[in-house]
């Protein structure tokens, strides 16, 4: 998904000669801890409300200018990097920009969070696996004919360095919530498996011989 189709243009900006009572003022008013700041119609950072308080509001916004966040990505970038720069500079909004550095709008990080629960498939039904192995051990043709071996899919697959010694944790979504069949498999070709997240199938085996007994009991 692109930056453009995430873009909200509801969200105010304020210019370089502006107040910081100004700012501060809609920071309140739009629940943002940023805001993006122009001159002469184009984008020349983000201000914090922090550096904000800490200022008298009867100053302009200019004073603040060596504290701005030279932070912004183009609309026809992914959503993610909208994402790494929430994560770098710890951002409430990321401003998109054109190629002139006009502001185009804004994405708030609340969006982006339900960009990236969807996009993670953390929405959908099914188990989790977590894998710990070495990177020159990693195969996804591997691990997807093992979990197809269960008569499952996967539904989502991320991979993390774990550490600068080569090791990567691998994160599987199944589209099954009973994981212990696929986990058992994974072992048995010695995959260190960290933990997993599913309804175990001798939970089930239990519920079923216990609704088996209830419906003796009740004969």
């Amino acid at each position: 998904m692109l930056a453009s189709q995430l873009i909200q243009t509801n969200y105010p900006s304020i210019n370089l000669s502006d107040k910081v009572s100004l700012a501060l003022h809609l920071m309140d008013e739009y629940d943002v801890q940023h805001l993006p700041i122009l001159h002469d119609e184009k984008f020349v950072g983000l201000v914090c409300k922090d550096d904000l308080l800490d200022n008298d509001e009867d100053k302009t916004v200019a004073t603040l200018e060596y504290q701005f966040i030279k932070a912004s990505i183009k609309a026809e970038e992914h959503f993610l990097a909208a994402l790494k720069q929430v994560a770098e500079f710890n951002l409430s909004l990321v401003a998109v920009v054109n190629e002139q550095l006009e502001l185009r709008g804004v994405i708030t990080a609340t969006e982006l969070i339900k960009i990236l629960s969807k996009f993670t498939g953390s929405e959908d039904p099914g188990g989790i696996i977590v894998l710990e192995m070495e990177r020159r051990n990693y195969s996804f043709g591997e691990i997807s004919r093992l979990v197809e071996t269960n008569d499952a899919s996967i539904l989502q697959l991320n991979t993390m360095s774990g550490s600068d010694s080569g090791i990567i944790v691998v994160t599987i979504k199944i589209n099954k919530i009973e994981v212990s069949d696929i986990v058992a498999t994974f072992q048995r070709y010695d995959y260190q498996v960290q933990y997993y997240f599913g309804e175990e199938l001798y939970t089930n085996e239990l519920k079923e011989n216990y609704n088996h007994l209830l419906s003796y009991l009740n004969i």
